[in-house]
């Protein structure tokens, strides 16, 4: 490299498991590196995905909004509305994923440009959470920013480390250590006369969860509505330093992704029911302003309403777990060690899997990673 070149390290944070735990392994190994970690906040994330990016900026120093960095004046041109709109009321899908490209890769380009126009960068070095089990995956590149200045690392990749590296990275960085939920369910773990671990009962876990509904009923600010069962995989997914929303979804993003399958809809519905109406407002507004049909985010014929009917809603839970089950089974059957068969499968760990998707089904890595 020419001694003249001035070299930008960039490691964007999605509120995701891989990005997340690339973001831990990069500050923890190669600690001598200027990293700066970024994170496009679109409006529409989920509240756990709010928490966790903030949590990270705890453990690997300052997280900046491209969007914030760049449009210091104009919040409109960051709203999905207005992109809506824009778009001429069609709504993203798949095959036509502006919302990707609006709201997180052009504030992104804008604000490498800015950098390299301002403070003199001539090299750029974006770090992505591919792994080594995910060798048909590719980083992203940009529209603007040209190839010869932009380089994509695969530290993961390169260094051999695989999906359950990710669930330990993020195991041993305990980032909701102090979340209160956490630390109340921790202490069903140990004995609290003798302080011996311990495992406690189902009952006694019913009952601990039973309390924090409560809890979470009781917070005025708290939007969410969850059942025991729900509550339960969302602290579990905690204690095990992921964000609580792994406990019943598999990806991060907008609330109304329509990657997302049908059984994390009706999830979505259950525990933020607003989100859920405003996903359902969109599909009738836009239904209303095309006269040429519009997509649903299930796809073309498909609005959101069609799950809300009791049988249609046990239709999809039934077919999940038999999905579910079946991939269980030959997970068991591919075990060499008979002794693996106990641990524990959590289906939002493998929600592609269980479908016979590619991790992600497509998404870009900006967005789920």
């Amino acid at each position: 490299m020419d001694d003249k070149d001035k070299t930008l390290h960039v490691l964007g944070l999605s509120g995701g498991k891989d990005s997340a735990a690339l973001a831990m392994y990069m500050r923890d190994n190669y600690p001598d590196l200027d990293i700066q970690y970024y994170f496009t906040d679109t409006g529409k994330e989920l509240p756990e995905v709010i928490d966790f990016v903030n949590k990270l900026a705890g453990y690997v120093g300052k997280v900046v909004d491209p969007y914030e960095e760049v449009y210091t004046s104009n919040r409109e041109k960051k709203d999905f509305d207005y992109q809506l709109r824009k778009h001429k009321n069609y709504l993203p899908s798949p095959q036509a994923r502006w919302c990707t490209i609006q709201m997180k890769l052009v504030p992104f380009e804008k604000w490498i440009n800015l950098k390299m126009e301002k403070e003199g960068y001539t090299k750029v070095i974006s770090y992505v959470g591919i792994r080594a089990d995910e060798p048909s995956r590719e980083g992203f590149l940009t529209n603007t920013i040209n190839s010869e200045y932009l380089t994509i690392k695969m530290p993961f990749r390169e260094d051999g480390l695989n999906r359950e590296d990710v669930f330990n990275i993020l195991k041993k960085a305990d980032c909701f250590a102090d979340d209160e939920e956490v630390v109340s369910y921790r202490q069903l773990f140990v004995n609290q006369k003798t302080g011996e671990p311990k495992d406690p009962t189902d009952i006694e876990i019913e009952e601990l969860m039973a309390v924090l509904v409560k809890q979470r009923n009781e917070d005025n600010d708290n939007q969410s509505n969850v059942s025991t069962e729900l509550l339960r995989k969302i602290v579990e997914a905690k204690d095990s330093g992921k964000p609580g929303y792994y406990g019943w979804r598999s990806r991060s993003g907008c609330t109304f992704c329509f990657y997302q399958q049908k059984i994390e809809w009706l999830r979505l519905k259950e525990i933020y029911p607003d989100a859920f109406e405003e996903a359902k407002n969109y599909e009738k507004t836009v239904e209303e302003a095309r006269a040429d049909g519009t997509f649903y985010w299930l796809g073309k014929g498909t609005p959101l309403s069609s799950l809300e009917s009791p049988e249609r809603k046990a239709q999809i839970e039934q077919n999940h777990l038999k999905k579910f089950e079946r991939f269980q089974k030959k997970l068991d059957r591919k075990r060499p060690n008979l002794l693996q068969i106990k641990v524990k499968v959590i289906d939002t760990d493998v929600m592609d899997d269980i479908y016979d998707e590619v991790e992600g089904g497509g998404a870009c890595v900006t967005c789920y990673k």
